[in-house]
């Protein structure tokens, strides 16, 4: 597989009664496989929609998407919560856990949901993703009693559980203090170096950005050349 993400001619307008806001304007993507990276742009740029028609949370006005080989934005809605679920990975800046559920249960719940129970494969799968995120001992800690950073390592446990070709994170450190910042940086490039996931990672943060293998600058709704780095072991 040559592309793990490609977009074309993605356009998205909003309209508000007779008036009407492009957005994006055109944008050509691609991402291969086991790539880490940044995509930055000042506030108002497109960054935000461009992630949500990536991870499939919103239909482009127009343009063509495909994601691990195949089309998505002319998938039916059904068909597009399937595929989200199944082949995507999503880190937020707020983790989103269920403070109620252990650590355990939040990392297997997109497996469980839809299955409408853990089974004790998906059980072996959480466990073994804690221990990967470095906490096998807070696995039946509810949520609500971890910190801020092992919240967050719990989300990007929960991203991977379903093995997605694609994990999407919004801001995900944009809502830590600097050392647990590091510690998540650290936990996604180790996962991205072993495991080969793809990772898109939109952010403000220059020091996140210095981390990946190449950014994509979003300007008044485009893609702006960048310098691009080598990937390690590319």
């Amino acid at each position: 597989m040559s592309s793990v993400l490609q977009a074309r001619g993605v356009v998205m307008t909003f309209r508000n009664g007779d008036e009407e806001t492009q957005v994006l304007r055109g944008i050509d993507v691609d991402l291969a496989p086991g790539e880490l990276v940044a995509l930055v742009g000042a506030s108002g740029s497109g960054k935000s929609t461009l992630l949500s028609i990536l991870g499939l949370l919103l239909r482009p006005t127009e343009g063509e998407i495909q994601i691990a080989g195949q089309r998505v934005d002319d998938m039916g809605e059904k068909a597009r919560a399937a595929f989200r679920n199944q082949r995507l990975g999503f880190v937020f800046q707020f983790h989103h856990l269920l403070p109620d559920f252990s650590a355990m249960e939040n990392v297997a719940f997109p497996a469980a949901a839809p299955a409408g129970g853990i089974s004790p494969e998906m059980r072996r799968r959480a466990l073994s993703l804690l221990e990967r995120v470095g906490l096998a001992d807070r696995a039946h800690f509810p949520a609500s009693r971890l910190s801020g950073g092992q919240k967050q390592r719990v989300a990007i446990a929960r991203a991977l559980m379903n093995r997605p070709e694609l994990v999407i994170a919004d801001e995900p450190t944009g809502n830590l203090d600097l050392r647990s910042a590091g510690q998540v940086l650290d936990l996604m490039g180790e996962v991205n170096r072993e495991e080969g996931g793809t990772f898109l990672i939109c952010t403000h943060d220059e020091h996140v950005a210095a981390r990946c293998h190449r950014r994509i600058l979003l300007v008044d709704g485009k893609v702006q050349p960048q310098e691009e780095k080598a990937i390690p072991g590319g």
